[in-house]
């Protein structure tokens, strides 16, 4: 099982179009949920990431693989990271994604992360990096079974 854990919620008709679409492709293959978290906006980064942390917290269990997205972590091409996804799904029932809200992700969710993984330095709007993470999950399904998409 693959779960999304996301700070922020999709309030936009076409995001959650593309975000579907996505969900209704990798049905064929895994069971995935997006779990979204209130973000919030205290004034206050410190008090802003620990409410943030409190909540994704909630959505952790022990038998999660943790893998979050940050800016500053590991950069692989999408053949990697489908290595990378198919060796930890054979040890670990769940594979967690936690994708973090505009401060990032309070040092204790980093600590806990077994790997940070990075798409680009860039920032992207949190609704837009569900969009890319879901299609290069739904890219390493299809290469997993030798279907035509990935180039």
């Amino acid at each position: 099982m693959i779960k999304i854990i996301c700070v922020g919620k999709i309030k936009e008709k076409y995001w959650q179009l593309a975000i579907d679409e996505y969900l209704k492709r990798l049905s064929k293959y895994t069971k995935i949920s997006i779990i979204e978290c209130s973000d919030y906006d205290y004034n206050d980064i410190n008090k802003t990431l620990e409410k943030e942390k409190d909540i994704i917290v909630k959505h952790i269990s022990d038998k999660d693989y943790i893998i979050t997205m940050e800016i500053d972590g590991i950069m692989m091409d999408s053949v990697t990271f489908f290595n990378y996804l198919e060796k930890q799904q054979i040890n670990y029932t769940n594979i967690t994604f936690i994708i973090g809200g505009s401060y990032g992700l309070h040092q204790y969710i980093k600590q806990i992360s077994n790997k940070s993984i990075s798409f680009s330095k860039m920032t992207f709007p949190h609704q837009l990096f569900r969009i890319i993470l879901l299609e290069q999950i739904y890219r390493s399904y299809r290469i997993k079974n030798n279907e035509t998409y990935h180039k």
